[in-house]
């Protein structure tokens, strides 16, 4: 059985302002279900992954009930931060999106200076599912670099015997696929502290540019360009995640 919400509520806690606000807009009769006027607030709506589709406001869709993830291409210069200082990524966003209840949070995070596939999401089961070390889900990584590559890299990054620079314990193996002489995917499951640039620092190479790309089995599409983001349901989410976790 699909969870249902007050519709008054349903429209603050996606942001279109305040529980009266709500009201003021379904007294002005902005709000359609089904191509009919609804205007009592008290209705309670079932959240079914559909309701997008059904429900308007204002002439337009209403926004994802929430249940929701967000495919973001982060572009570099932006921080997954809800409070830090300069551009944010919840400022690519849509503003109504900062107002929603349960609230959006990425999941993990991305260096400023890293692009690429950024999931948020308003689940929280989902979100610790995905970041829970116990679940190794595979990040890829393409890292160009400042230095062409040895050779011995994809050895010492597979052995899992790394250590990275003021740490006591070892990396797990990552795996390495050489794309040209300064270039190379990199592969990890874990999520230590800017750990693909660390890693190439410790085999003395640095990282000029870092883009992600895949996170378990969910892959950026080409044609998000950089700042731009795609509707998932958590469960689909979940699914594509996990499709392709060591």
């Amino acid at each position: 059985m699909s969870a249902s919400l007050r519709l008054d509520r349903l429209l603050a806690n996606l942001g279109y302002g305040t529980r009266s606000q709500a009201q003021q807009l379904l007294r002005a009769k902005r709000v359609r279900l089904d191509g009919s006027v609804v205007d009592d607030g008290s209705l309670r709506i079932a959240l079914t992954p559909d309701l997008s589709e059904r429900m308007s406001v204002n002439g337009e869709k209403l926004d994802p009930p929430p249940g929701l993830a967000l495919m973001l291409n982060k572009p570099c210069g932006v921080t997954c931060s809800h409070k830090e200082a300069g551009p944010l990524v919840y400022d690519l966003l849509p503003p109504r999106y900062r107002l929603r209840e349960p609230p959006l949070s990425t999941v993990g995070r991305l260096d400023k200076e890293t692009s690429g596939l950024l999931l948020i999401t308003d689940d929280g089961a989902l979100l610790h599912k995905i970041i829970s070390p116990k679940n190794h889900v595979p990040k890829r990584y393409l890292a160009t670099l400042e230095s062409s590559l040895r050779g011995d890299e994809a050895g010492i990054f597979a052995s899992g015997r790394l250590m990275l620079e003021g740490e006591e314990k070892p990396l797990l193996p990552a795996t390495l696929e050489v794309i040209s002489p300064t270039s190379a995917y990199v592969t990890v499951t874990e999520g230590r502290y800017h750990q693909v640039r660390r890693m190439f620092a410790a085999v003395g190479n640095h990282v000029v540019a870092l883009h992600r790309d895949r996170v378990g089995g969910l892959e950026l599409p080409v044609s998000l360009a950089p700042g731009e983001f795609v509707g998932l349901g958590v469960a689909e989410a979940a699914a594509v995640v996990f499709s392709e976790a060591i």
